[in-house]
């Protein structure tokens, strides 16, 4: 021991305040928000009502599509145990231990009760990548060589590939093919904002239509991956379980949202087409041309 602590232990690594990614993303879309806000007063008549919806509607579908490809919790689980805390020593905790999965990666989370125990401050939040272009038993080496707390090494080997669990394989072609289809849904997203604007409204209704099956196609390949049957991850008595996170049920509240927005706009545009050219400001001679 070097001063209570063992010195091959590196210092405790801070957790993440926040995902510099998504506050970046959603920082570019409010300064959108905020430059449609100022042109707002320009709009005549009761139009403006319907411009505004139209403008939150379409960067909201955007920002989402956008933000939930890098967001790490599609599928999420929180545990409360009385656990070991570093190899080598027989010293117990008590923590919180989370699991966060998303697309290209997952996050182990360890916070102590209280966050300083046994002379250290635990606080992690690790990562580990499974993208193509990622090697996830390379990071799980390096935390092994770091020497992160136990109960973190344990959580990320049940995923590495000689696990005997099996789910590395699948949560990554699964989070790969989600991936392709959000990338190709938002193409989609970009394509009806397109056609709102030249306007050519039925064939702007199909490609929402179209962005509402990318989205919930994506949603089906990452529920093979969660449905995989997985080893038990207990920790004493206490049993880490994962249910659906914040992220898939936003993807599929939006990929609805664009389904009724899509049959919305085809139905109007077959059986009352002035209320449709009324909700996107458009006259009669714009709307023959």
């Amino acid at each position: 021991l070097w001063n209570g602590s063992f010195p091959f232990y590196p210092g405790t690594n801070a957790c993440f305040p926040f995902d510099t990614t998504r506050a970046a993303i959603v920082s570019i879309f409010l300064s959108m928000l905020a430059t449609f806000i100022i042109i707002l007063p320009g709009i005549r008549g009761r139009g403006r009502l319907f411009w505004f919806l139209r403008v939150v509607m379409g960067l909201f579908v955007g920002a989402v599509v956008l933000t939930i490809q890098f967001t790490r919790d599609w599928e999420t689980g929180w545990v409360t145990a009385n656990t070991s805390y570093k190899s080598f020593s027989c010293a117990l905790v008590n923590a919180d231990i989370g699991l966060h999965i998303g697309l290209v990666g997952m996050n182990v989370t360890l916070v102590g009760n209280p966050v300083n125990q046994v002379n250290e401050t635990i606080n992690y939040n690790e990562h580990f990548s499974w993208s193509f272009d990622a090697d996830y038993d390379h990071s799980y080496g390096e935390g092994l060589e770091k020497g992160l707390p136990s109960p973190i090494l344990y959580v990320a080997e049940k995923f590495t590939m000689q696990s005997p669990c099996s789910v590395h394989r699948q949560y990554r072609i699964s989070g790969r093919y989600a991936s392709l289809t959000l990338w190709m849904a938002f193409c989609t997203w970009l394509i009806s904002i397109l056609l709102f604007s030249m306007p050519i409204l039925l064939y702007g209704g199909y490609m929402l239509l179209l962005t509402a099956a990318l989205m919930l196609f994506s949603l089906l390949f990452f529920f093979t991956a969660r449905n995989t049957p997985k080893c038990p991850i207990q920790f004493g008595p206490a049993s880490l379980k994962t249910d659906y996170g914040g992220s898939f049920w936003l993807t599929l509240a939006t990929g609805l949202l664009c389904l009724l927005l899509g049959l919305g706009i085809i139905i109007l545009n077959s059986v009352q087409p002035e209320k449709l050219k009324l909700v996107f400001n458009l006259d009669e001679g714009k709307g023959e041309e």
